[in-house]
């Protein structure tokens, strides 16, 4: 039995929003082929069989993403149901994402989600007047009453989901009311990602949205205040950041790839069928095959997906000087600039406030555990 996970592009870069700091608008831009288009039946029935069948009766996660990956239609996803009941032979676990900016959502939509047992990411950056500075649609218009309408219908008919928001360095500042905004809304599951500059753009001015280190550790310590203040007060919020930082301190590991200090292949399928072993390396450079061509064994064992991972364990001589690697472990690849992550001075400048309330909460979850 083997575990695999897997993030399938049905419409490739496609989008029916603009966000103007999209990392895959820019990465699409940068690459000989900008979209592929809507991903055919026939190579979402080959990723299903292939990785069943690689799987051998382990787990499986399939996460959708795009660009949209409701574009694609809700049949595209029906077909999709019925190719993991056919192909899962060996009784593989199945586990459903579906990542969304949720403007498409219906009854429909919902009915089939959670149905089909998916665990929705919905992307939201907070209050209107934020969120729509940022979010917006193809028109030009914001896109937060849709977003919210796509909410109100999952909460309607009980789909699991999380929220995810993009943090930038106005959203940094104002992470105190996006907190309040996110509880108010009855949300229990956050996600909050640093704004990415482009990685090969250096001729685009990021300057009005690009978080510097200092801007990212003043947001670190006004968010960890306000979920510590929840916790201790019995109110269960989970913020994955603090999750995964539990998970390395209590010895089971991160459970988010971009904090176990070194790659692994995610095995992100665009459109056509092509594997990459990230999705924010989806450049025509780390193509690692065609799933129509080769198996997944292929693809992880291959030489330039081991080469992938092997560029990744390089950390700078800072790092190994500091009394915080064993919980920092050099941040996500992505964020290094010459193997030191561009928030470094951010996670110490954390890790010394917070270290000992994010102690004093391991040493009780271990105790309830016991």
């Amino acid at each position: 039995m083997k575990n695999l996970n897997i993030l399938i592009k049905p419409s490739s870069s496609l989008c029916d929003m603009n966000c103007y700091y999209c990392f895959y608008h820019k990465i699409a831009g940068e690459r000989e082929v900008r979209s592929y288009g809507f991903m055919t039946l026939e190579t979402l029935e080959t990723i299903v069989k292939k990785a069943l069948e690689f799987s051998d009766g382990g787990v499986v996660t399939f996460a959708f993403q795009g660009g949209e990956p409701t574009l694609s239609g809700l049949p595209f996803f029906k077909k999709f149901i019925e190719f993991s009941k056919k192909y899962n032979l060996k009784n593989s676990q199945i586990n459903n994402v579906l990542q969304t900016n949720g403007i498409n959502i219906n009854e429909e939509w919902a009915i089939f989600l959670k149905e089909n047992n998916f665990l929705v990411g919905l992307s939201l950056d907070g209050k209107k007047d934020l969120n729509d500075k940022r979010r917006i649609l193809n028109d030009g218009s914001g896109s937060y009453e849709r977003i919210m309408n796509g909410k109100r219908i999952m909460d309607k008919f009980r789909v699991e989901y999380n929220v995810l928001s993009v943090i930038d360095k106005e959203g940094a500042k104002e992470i105190v009311k996006t907190y309040a905004f996110l509880k108010a809304q009855g949300i229990k599951y956050m996600q909050f990602i640093p704004c990415l500059d482009p990685l090969k753009s250096p001729e685009i001015d990021f300057s009005d949205y690009s978080l510097t280190a200092k801007d990212y550790g003043e947001f670190l310590k006004k968010l960890f205040d306000l979920w510590y203040l929840d916790i201790s007060r019995g109110n269960m919020i989970s913020i994955r950041y603090f999750d995964n930082l539990l998970d390395i301190i209590l010895g089971s590991g991160a459970e988010a790839c971009n904090m176990r200090g070194i790659c692994s292949i995610q095995n992100v399928i665009e459109a056509d069928g092509s594997v990459y072993p990230c999705d924010f390396y989806v450049y025509d450079e780390w193509n690692l095959g065609n799933i129509n061509k080769v198996s997944f064994e292929e693809i992880i064992t291959s030489n330039r997906g081991k080469e992938f991972i092997e560029t990744s364990m390089t950390l700078s001589d800072k790092c190994s000087e500091c009394e915080f690697l064993q919980i920092c472990r050099g941040g996500c690849r992505r964020e290094r600039n010459e193997n030191l992550n561009k928030f470094c001075e951010a996670y110490k400048i954390f890790f010394e406030y917070a270290g000992e309330r994010l102690m004093q909460i391991a040493r009780r979850i271990y105790e309830n555990n016991k």
